[in-house]
Parts: structure tokens; sequence; C-alpha cells
């Protein structure tokens, strides 16, 4: 545990320690915290062979610079100085999930209430000032968590990739055919972005360690500063009514309302959160039983790629949704048709209530 009384060390910008009783990960992996289909694109693209290589030329075509030198001339960076709650606030992140180096961050003005960590060689986190005034300080401290959470997994990179093509998606609008291929790579950045976004608000979780702060800012997100007209029950019941409701349109336009954005619902967010907080994974890493960094190099893609796959069925399997119920008893039907051929293919007239095999008749004795 850690509390304020404590200046120890812990790598580079760690000199000042959480305000508050917190939990530490040291060594922690990315992996902890990762949805599972976010975390096996992850890992396969760590280990993939030249993928460095080619993102540091790719580096040279892509305004990272601009976007540095543009932060730094614009807005103001956090330091001891300038924002300094937020300061200490970034530090107790990168110290609670130890991230020896503490990325810059910059405020922005801009009354939208937002936040992004982006950078190919080196992350920057931004958050702009409708953020800063919309959230209290624990709200603020599960925002700062979930930017360094996706500092530690290294989507900045990717986020910025996604920048990238975004505008040049706009810029070859024009051209016939000329912005397909591009909006097909940034049609599955974006699904893949926001799993990110659900592993980057369980980041937040471990660095802020107060469930109710994260759902309440959440629920800033979608309603404003209004705390004492909203509930937290009442909103995770949005979500269930949203995943349940409805019939398979609804399931349709949901699939549609949820392609162009880089982020799930807040709701949903909300929800998925809640979900996860009550799990065991998550008991089992406030108990000190995470995996750690230097295994990383150790991990199977193949068991990524499953972990991700049995997610999904999960999903599919418990989900409420109209479309995903049908997906399921189509399965299911399929499954009765193949048994019932396996016995019409077998000379068996019948199938049994387990196995799908004949009943034999009775014994009939004279």
């Amino acid at each position: 545990m850690t509390d304020d009384n404590h200046r120890g060390g812990g790598g580079e910008g760690h000199e000042r320690m959480p305000s508050r009783q917190r939990r530490r990960f040291p060594g922690i992996s990315s992996r902890a915290y990762e949805h599972p289909a976010d975390r096996s694109a992850l890992v396969a693209l760590r280990r993939l062979s030249g993928f460095d290589t080619v993102f540091k030329a790719l580096s040279g075509l892509l305004p990272e610079r601009s976007l540095r030198l543009l932060f730094l001339s614009d807005s103001v960076r956090v330091s001891d100085a300038q924002f300094a709650h937020l300061n200490t606030m970034l530090r107790d992140a990168c110290y609670i999930l130890d991230l020896e180096k503490v990325p810059p961050m910059y405020v922005n003005q801009d009354p939208n209430p937002n936040a992004m960590c982006i950078g190919l060689d080196e992350p920057i986190i931004v958050v702009t000032t409708g953020l800063v005034e919309l959230l209290d300080e624990e709200e603020m401290r599960a925002v700062v968590g979930h930017e360094v959470g996706h500092a530690l997994s290294g989507h900045s990179v990717y986020r910025t990739i996604l920048l990238f093509l975004t505008n040049l998606a706009l810029k070859v609008a024009w051209i016939p055919l000329g912005n397909v291929a591009i909006m097909a790579i940034v049609t599955g950045l974006r699904e893949w972005f926001r799993k990110s976004e659900l592993s980057a608000d369980r980041a937040g979780l471990l660095v802020g360690q107060d469930l109710k702060a994260s759902m309440r800012g959440l629920m800033k997100l979608a309603g404003g500063n209004h705390l004492h007209e909203m509930n937290v029950d009442a909103f995770l019941e949005q979500a269930e009514e949203y995943e349940a409701g409805g019939d398979l349109r609804d399931s349709v336009l949901k699939i549609l309302n949820v392609l162009p954005r880089t982020h799930p619902f807040a709701a949903v967010r909300a929800a998925e959160l809640k979900k996860w907080a009550e799990s065991r994974d998550f008991q089992r890493i406030m108990d000190g039983h995470y995996p750690r960094r230097d295994e990383d190099k150790d991990t199977s893609v193949s068991d990524s790629f499953r972990q991700s796959a049995s997610s999904y069925a999960d999903d599919v399997r418990n989900s409420k949704d109209p479309l995903m119920k049908l997906v399921t008893d189509i399965a299911g039907g399929a499954g009765d048709l193949g048994g019932k051929l396996r016995g019409k293919f077998s000379g068996q007239s019948g199938t049994g209530p387990d196995n799908g095999t004949s009943t034999p008749p009775e014994d009939k004795q004279p």
C-alpha cells in the first residue's frame, strides 16, 4: 500500500506519491487490465517481426512533431507551477502503475470534455478545459489513470495513426474510391479502439481505486455537471435497456450508430466497468496477483487470440440484444439439425435426449 507519507523512489518523476492509501502494482503488465480483444491485437503487433521498423518509417509521414509543437505553443503544460493538482495526479498514476517515465500532459482550451493520449515516439496526454471544469478530484484521477493506462499499453501509437488516417480520408474523399480503402482501415481501427477504451477504463479504476468516482465521471460525460439530478443505478439500467430493448431493427441501428465512434457509449462503458470491478480478475489484481511486464515477451499470440475469441463468444452467448439472441438461436438450431442429419445417415430414425442416438425399443416378454 502507498500513502502520502511515502517518499521513496520508483523511477523517474515519482517524487510525489498518492495522496491517500492506494495499492501499488510494481511491474504490472498492461495485459492485466486489457480487454481480451484489445490484448490479442496488441500482442500480435508487438511480436510481429519488423513492426517497429515499419512504424519508424511511417513516423516520417505523420505530423507528430507538429502536434508536439502545437501543444507546446498553444496549450498549458502541466507542472508543479501550472495545474499542480493535475501534475500530482499524473505522478500518482504513473507510480501506481509503475510507469517509469512520466509523459508530458497539456491542458487545451476546449469547452468539450475530452482527453487523449497520442504520440509515436513518446506519449503525450492532453485534457481539455471542459473536462477539468466538469470533474471533481477523484473523478479526474480516474481519467488521468485512464490515459496513463493508454500510455502503458502503447495505445498512443495506434491512436495517432487513427487520427492521421481519419484526416487523410477527408482529404482524398473527392477522389473516386479514394477513401474506400482508408475508411476500411479506419473502421477496423475504431473497432479496436473502442475495446481499448474499455481497457483504459479498467486502468483508471486501478489508479483511482474508487468505483463510485469512475461511475460519476462517466455519468457526467453523458449528462453534464448535474449529479444531483442523476442516479448511478438508473444510469446502469439504461445500459441494460439499451442492450436488451427493441427488435432486430434496433440491433442494426446500434451497429450503425457506433461505427463512426472511437469510444463506446458512456452508459455501456459504465456497465462494462462495473462488471469487471465485480469480477475475480479485478480482485486478483488488487490482491497482488497479476501478469508482470517482464513476462510479456513470453506471451503466446495463440493464447491471446483464443482468449479474445472466447470473450466474443461469451458476449454473444450472454447478450440480451435481439440480433445476438438470433445468432445464438440459429447456432443452436444448426446443432440440432446436424444431430438429426447424423441420425438419418446412420440409419437411426430418432434422436435421444442427450446424444442424438435412437432409444432402443422395450424388450417385450411373452
